[in-house]
């Protein structure tokens, strides 16, 4: 259970953009928690962006100096020092990307970090890199970008499987409806991850916020961060 509750709702949230700022005034609005996965060897670089769809979206990090104040509330994370591919790694390499970043982290924003998504696109981890991350770092859960569809609890916490992408609004919005309805007799989690820069794409910002509100408030729902409600 989550804090006597059957019902959780989490989000996350990676590479500690500036966007994140404009997210988290909107998650503190509705009382929604979430973690940030940041790479801390790319804070504080200001003129960062991506061409998506052939836009220029700002893609800027948060500076190192304001990790504490800004995610206050919620959960920072790991997401590696210089956000590889895991998968492509060598042990050593994978123990420096994953420990380095979790003590830089720990350090900025006062407390042990424990939490970590997985860089990179596509395939992005494996058993061999969960396995390294178990034995090796202090990393106690590290989320995938694999939808499950599901708000079933899942046992292999090292390799955990979001719900459901943020811009996949169809599937997303209907699973909200799901779970808004759903009188749960076992616990049951609605785990959304994203970037907070997507929403700048097609300034769908005002389509987030009317999202968050519809399923916040609710005397059934656990809202937490990742380690809240992962244990």
């Amino acid at each position: 259970m989550y804090q006597g509750k059957n019902k959780a709702i989490t989000f996350s949230y990676d590479d500690g953009v500036t966007q994140d700022r404009r997210l988290i005034e909107i998650l503190n609005r509705y009382g929604l928690k979430a973690t940030f996965n940041i790479n801390s060897g790319l804070l504080d670089r200001p003129d960062d962006f991506l061409m998506i769809d052939g836009k220029k979206i700002g893609h800027a990090k948060v500076f190192a100096a304001e990790v504490r104040r800004l995610y206050q509330g919620h959960e920072v994370a790991v997401h590696t020092l210089t956000h590889p591919n895991l998968t492509e790694l060598d042990e050593q390499e994978i123990v420096r990307q994953v420990e380095e970043d979790r003590k830089n982290l720990s350090a900025l924003a006062g407390y042990e970090v424990t939490g970590m998504a997985y860089p990179c696109g596509g395939v992005n981890n494996d058993d061999r890199v969960a396995q390294v991350l178990k034995e090796h770092t202090a990393v106690r859960y590290a989320r995938t970008i694999t939808s499950s569809n599901s708000f079933a609890p899942q046992e292999n916490l090292l390799r955990f499987n979001p719900s459901v992408y943020h811009l996949d609004w169809a599937d997303m919005e209907k699973m909200a409806d799901e779970f808004l309805a759903m009188q749960a007799e076992t616990p049951q989690l609605f785990y959304i991850w994203g970037h907070s820069y997507e929403f700048d794409i097609n300034d769908t910002w005002d389509r987030f916020e009317a999202f968050c509100k519809k399923i916040s408030g609710h005397s059934d729902i656990f809202y937490g961060t990742n380690r809240e409600v992962l244990g």
